[in-house]
């Protein structure tokens, strides 16, 4: 097959073609310079879809619950878009990719397109390139958009920082009553929900949930870094806990309704511009870190010499760190 250029691509995108969608995505996915300036016209082209991470624990039902999630969406009449972060090794890159098996029934609906993605190391729950899947998405033409994140657990705070509303999925009989609230975890949540419900001992965590949001949260609403004191206090959300269960469909409407509730409640609130303000300060830090790694990994041939010195304690990591910086074009003399 003739290779496309990426800037060919982005008419079919913004028509919706998901082979066009499907190339660039894997563009984004793998840092493709030649990509660059397709993906920042697409930028420029989105915005419009409703951005909703889902998070939580390994065993919380993530998938199930979104595969559920997506056909209730589906039967409003929109378009959804998911993008399924799978974990991977750090060392040889290599991904469980299991979630195209988990949504496999939704492939057949031209409504839904489900993309998996490979953390290949990378922190904090999301991939590399998952942000700008979701531009190429949103610009394609999905009114809503899902990012369901590997289950790390406190270190999934980027998919805060990614999304428009944060869903954090616990479940009962995991081991602990509140595995799925502990610190840096409760609080990113606009909406908490318990899977599993017809599990006996579900109402013993939902009833924790409450009483953990009423204790540590003060039933104040989550707003994501790095927001101001004043935006918090103008803020009115409630953090809500919805129990459901796959099972027997149970709590997916209500689910459904709290997202579309959450995203009315960021417009009428004026707390949208916020939320959008912490997404891209989040999306330049990324994108620096990035470049950064990415410069760093050219040079990894040339710092056997720095490398000796900072193992025989000749210089100290800060220095060295400093020095690799200014040599790399970065400055760091300060």
């Amino acid at each position: 097959m003739a290779y496309i250029p990426s800037m060919d691509l982005v008419p079919g995108v913004l028509k919706g073609d998901t082979r066009a969608v499907a190339r660039l995505l894997s563009r984004a996915e793998n840092g493709n310079e030649e990509g660059r300036p397709a993906l920042e016209e697409i930028f420029k082209r989105a915005g419009r879809a409703h951005v909703v991470g889902i998070t939580g624990v390994p065993g919380s039902g993530k998938s199930t619950l979104v595969a559920k999630l997506t056909a209730a969406i589906r039967a409003s009449g929109r378009k959804v878009a998911i993008i399924a972060v799978d974990p991977s090794s750090p060392y040889s890159g290599g991904s469980i990719l299991g979630d195209r098996i988990r949504m496999g029934e939704l492939v057949g609906d031209k409504g839904v397109y489900v993309r998996s993605m490979a953390t290949r190391g990378a922190l904090g729950g999301l991939a590399r390139g998952t942000l700008e899947a979701v531009d190429i998405v949103d610009a394609a033409g999905y009114d809503m958009v899902l990012i369901e994140t590997v289950g790390v657990g406190q270190d999934e705070v980027d998919v805060a920082r990614a999304s428009h509303t944060t869903v954090v999925v616990s479940a009962p009989g995991l081991g602990d009553d509140i595995q799925a609230i502990k610190a840096g975890v409760l609080e990113i949540a606009d909406i908490h929900v318990v899977s599993k419900c017809d599990k006996p001992d579900a109402d013993r965590t939902i009833s924790d949930l409450k009483n953990m949001l009423v204790l540590s949260l003060g039933l104040q609403p989550h707003v994501p870094a790095p927001l101001d004191v004043g935006a918090r206090k103008a803020a009115r959300w409630q953090v809500p806990v919805v129990p459901t269960s796959s099972v027997n469909d149970k709590g997916i409407e209500e689910l459904l309704k709290e997202i579309d509730r959450h995203g009315r409640s960021l417009k009428e609130s004026g707390e949208i511009v916020e939320r959008q303000a912490a997404i891209a300060e989040r999306r330049l830090v990324k994108a620096s870190e990035e470049m950064l790694r990415d410069k760093l990994e050219e040079r990894r041939g040339e710092l056997s010499v720095l490398l000796k010195e900072l193992a025989a304690r000749r210089v100290s990591p800060h220095y060295a760190a400093r020095k690799l910086l200014t040599e790399s074009g970065f400055g760091g003399d300060k």
